[in-house]
């Protein structure tokens, strides 16, 4: 959804190596349960239905003696290493199995080292495995029909004149070719994403469309023309260089080392239930299917087993759902835990086991069936103390954790029993209400744990949820709580941003409220908002809050781990869910997409019709933009409708792209989960898939979409004004500074200055000097002026001086007439008005000396505030000015420094090329 590593990523899905057994081929012997007297006939397998292959102990073994004898089963020289288990099907539940037995020791372990690997990569899936079944009667050689044939074949089935009218859109004008000048720029204006920067990914040079243009122009005439073909243009369409999401995504590409807490973990609930919550069998298998779909969090209801084995059991309690096996459910665990993510695993514990011998055996079998993969004691780096962050996926990858009740010191246990304990983490009181035993399920009636149990719990340890408050004084990240979806949506709802903060530090979990019998679910997105990390959906319910969560999760390496946003990981960011308003920081998108055809949707002649849905916040969901439906025709329709808007995408990088196809009675047959970040603009192919996120073998879409930068309506046509500008930092730039300056800061569209302005920082621009400034004449100018000011406040205060002095004197003579008066008239007071005289004189001329100081230091503070305001002044119409005289060189400067930079990631990248050319030969000849 987010985070991704800065930089320029190196994409690592390589293409798959097909193993030189499975090139030769082996023999293998067919085995089934049931007995079936038919005729032999050749079965065909979808490769994307595969879901799994097991040999060994995890293959399944035949039940019948007399067909375990057949085999040689029985036999000491037989082992179960010699048989071989195929898992597929196109959901969790119905699956279904071909077993088969090797001739020869060592292939049933080959097969299935690599039988997953080209249902993970699409792409390089080899044309060898691609079937195509004709008439009984008709017959084509193996070897003739070639991945060219049978594209061919493909063209001539469905003719796409809907393609041949962009081609001359686009410029061929008629002709039966395009020039690589033409190509060169539909790819550079139509096909490159605006909001990338042009540095870290610059438009695609000549050389550069030369080689696409050779990968899928056969012609080689045309070719040394410089032109490409319909044909060409069509498979460059839909080659892996135009996917409408970009390869590097489908990698693990998120940043994997920040706190557990960063990330949204793709969660299971009641993981064992295959139908309904009360009645249906409970499966082992549920828990091995859900961790094949990359589920990093799967649910354990564990209760107390019956004599005389007491062996503990998963089941839903007080329901009619079957018990399946504590110990075989931890053994399918083990074996398949890590085999489509290697990141770390959690089992959440809903412990009702109130014996403490059986608690004993369920953390027994855990100790020995997952061995070192289960950590039982924290790292060393991040002890459990207060203000400890969590670790990272990475340092934890390869390990379980275990979220289970812990016994603490002041809590013990009477004997051989436990005290079954009402209030748990999963049913802490509501906001507004009271829930009742059917909203919570039986989570109610969770245990307390045995010392055994305790020990394996560390990170992820559940306490009951008081408040916000309580939790942020605690200030134990490795405490978590579980909230039911209506208790979960109450506390959203009346603190959305103390959720959010919660979530920066400690993990919550979200699952489905116990009146959902039908296993429905609720929207994982509305939590996702929050930042909640485990939302837990019940996964044998492919609706659509669960085809959201499997296609959300299929990015970063279908490794069930997500980074969120940085503002929901930064403390220092404050964020709310519900805003309409541009997040800080956040630059918002405008999304537009126009279904133009479909092909091969459906084998059925019926109409169809497409949906586009947009999932992220409340200000960004919308739902739904619909086509027409088409007339009876599945194979290959157009509809090129009007363009579906969504002109303000405030949180892009939380937002999800849903585009479905239905037929005219609403029956499903495939979507495809687009991230609106990742979005790519453009006319790109869909591929379509289905519920359970498995690739439809033909099924796709012909789609233009546009994705950009959010610009306010009042700024809609000068920022496309700009933009269609040949140069970014010329003059004509200078004219809307004022406007993309405004838009910046109110809007939150700080990139716009980045991508104006991509090559100024790797040039340093000498400034002007302080001495050139002053000898501006707009600078002598109001310095003229401020002297002019200056001799007038100096006149004015050698006026106010002399009545000053004046008012002194007047005084001064007044009080001489008096002391004569008095010396005159009374002579014995002659001493005292002598000194009373000789002290006002003093008085006097501190007085004086005092005003004449504070004049000076008010006539020095208002001058110099003075020319501060007018520097200020001064600087608004001089840098302007200034501005045009730096420019010129501004652009000399950076126009050579984009040639040179230019220059040296061209040598860079034909390095790399080079390089990695001469190590794949290498390895060929090796």
């Amino acid at each position: 959804m987010a985070g991704a590593k800065p930089g320029v990523h190196a994409l690592q899905l390589k293409p798959v190596s097909v193993h030189d057994v499975l090139k030769r081929g082996s023999k293998f012997v067919k085995w089934d349960e049931v007995r079936r007297h038919l005729p032999c006939e050749v079965e065909i397998l979808d490769i994307s239905q595969i879901r799994d292959t097991r040999t060994g102990r995890f293959a399944r073994m035949p039940k019948d003696p007399r067909l375990r004898e057949t085999l040689g089963l029985n036999k000491g020289d037989s082992s179960p290493e010699m048989l071989l288990t195929i898992v597929y099907g196109n959901d969790l539940v119905n699956i279904s199995f071909l077993n088969f037995q090797a001739v020869q020791d060592g292939y049933c372990k080959v097969t299935t080292t690599t039988g997953l690997s080209p249902r993970y990569h699409v792409h390089a899936v080899p044309p060898s495995i691609c079937v195509l079944l004709f008439a009984s009667a008709e017959a084509i050689k193996p070897d003739d029909f070639t991945w060219e044939m049978f594209q061919n074949f493909l063209d001539k089935l469905s003719p796409r004149p809907e393609v041949e009218r962009i081609f001359v859109e686009l410029g061929s004008k008629g002709k039966p070719f395009m020039s690589l000048d033409q190509l060169m720029e539909f790819i550079n204006r139509k096909q490159r994403d605006s909001r990338l920067n042009e540095v870290l990914y610059p438009p695609l040079k000549r050389d550069q469309v030369h080689q696409l243009m050779e990968r899928y122009e056969t012609n080689t005439s045309q070719l040394e023309r410089d032109q490409i073909s319909l044909m060409g243009f069509t498979k460059y369409l839909g080659g892996e260089e135009n996917s409408v999401v970009p390869p590097e995504r489908l990698d693990i590409i998120d940043d994997m080392n920040q706190p557990l807490s960063h990330y949204f973990i793709n969660s299971s609930h009641n993981t064992y239930l295959t139908v309904g919550q009360l009645t249906g069998l409970s499966s082992v298998e549920m828990y091995r299917q859900v961790l094949l779909t990359g589920c990093r969090c799967i649910e354990l209801d564990c209760w107390k087993g019956r004599p005389p084995e007491e062996e503990p059991i998963i089941t839903h309690g007080f329901t009619m759902t079957t018990e399946i096996s504590f110990k075989e459910v931890i053994e399918a665990i083990a074996e398949s835990a890590f085999k489509t993510s290697p990141y770390p695993l959690i089992l959440s514990f809903e412990n009702h086991v109130d014996s403490a011998k059986q608690q004993a055996k369920m953390a027994e079998y855990c100790r020995v069936m997952f061995g070192d993969a289960l950590l039982i004691d924290p790292l060393e780096k991040y002890p459990l103390v207060p203000g400890q962050q969590l670790p990272s996926p990475q340092e934890l990858m390869g390990k379980i954790l275990i979220k289970n009740k812990k016994k603490h010191p002041h809590r013990a246990s009477n004997g051989g029993s436990i005290r079954r304990k009402d209030g748990t983490d999963e049913q802490s009181s509501p906001l507004n209400g009271v829930y009742t035993h059917q909203t919570l399920g039986t989570a109610y009636s969770e245990v307390n744990a045995t010392e055994e149990m305790s020990t394996l719990v560390n990170y992820i340890e559940p306490v009951k949820f008081k408040s916000f408050e309580a939790a942020s004084k605690r200030n134990k990240y490795f405490e978590m709580s579980s909230f039911v979806e209506t208790k979960g949506m109450d506390t959203l709802k009346n603190s959305p941003m103390e959720f959010v903060e919660y979530n920066k530090k400690q993990m919550s979990r979200i699952y489905p409220k116990g009146t959902r019998v039908d296993s429905s679910n609720y929207m994982p997105q509305l939590f996702w908002n929050v930042g909640c990390q485990m939302v837990a959906l019940n996964f044998q319910t492919l609706d659509l809050p669960m085809q959201l969560n499997m296609g959300v999760f299929e990015y970063n390496g279908h490794c069930g781990y997500l980074l969120k946003p940085e503002f929901m990981r930064r403390t220092d960011k404050h964020f709310d869910p519900f805003t309409m308003d541009i997040v800080d920081g956040i630059v918002a998108n405008t999304v537009k997409i126009k279904i133009i055809s479909g092909q091969f949707l459906n084998d059925k002649k019926v109409g169809v019709y497409v949906e586009v849905d947009m999932f992220g916040l409340p200000a960004d969901t919308k739902r739904k933009y619909r086509t027409k439906t088409s007339n009876n025709n599945s194979l290959d329709p157009v509809w090129d409708d009007e363009t579906f808007v969504f002109n303000k995408v405030v949180l892009p990088t939380l937002a999800s792209l849903r585009v479905a196809v239905y037929e005219e009675n609403g029956k499903f047959i495939g979507h495809r989960i687009l991230p609106v970040s990742a979005l790519r603009p453009g006319y790109h192919y869909i591929c379509l898939k289905n519920e359970l996120n498995q690739p439809l073998m033909l099924s796709s879409l012909l789609v233009y979409t546009e994705a950009q930068d959010y610009i306010p309506n009042e700024h809609q046509g000068k920022e496309t004004d700009l933009w269609d500008c040949e140069c970014h930092d010329s003059e004509f730039v200078i004219c809307y500074m004022d406007v993309i300056l405004t838009a910046g800061e109110l809007y939150g569209c700080a990139n716009i200055m980045d991508k104006v302005y991509v090559c100024l920082c790797f040039a340093v621009i000498e400034p002007q000097s302080i001495d050139e400034l002053k000898q501006h004449s707009s600078y002598l100018k109001l310095l003229k002026k401020q002297c002019k000011e200056l001799k007038e406040l100096k006149k004015k205060h050698l006026k106010k001086v002399k009545i000053t002095l004046y008012c002194n004197t007047t005084c001064g003579y007044v009080l001489c007439r008096e002391c004569i008066i008095m010396v005159t008239f009374y002579p014995d007071t002659q001493d005292p008005v002598q000194r009373e005289l000789s002290e006002l004189n003093m008085e006097l001329q501190k007085q004086t000396e005092q005003f004449r100081e504070e004049h000076y230091t008010h006539t020095h503070t208002h001058t110099h505030t003075h020319l501060l305001l007018k520097m200020l002044i001064l600087c608004d119409s001089v840098l302007l000015e200034c501005q045009a005289t730096q420019i010129k060189k501004l652009k000399e400067v950076c126009d050579k420094e984009k040639k040179e930079l230019q220059k040296i990631l061209d040598r860079k990248r034909q390095n790399s090329i080079t390089e990695a050319k001469k190590a794949e030969k290498d390895k060929a000849e090796a």
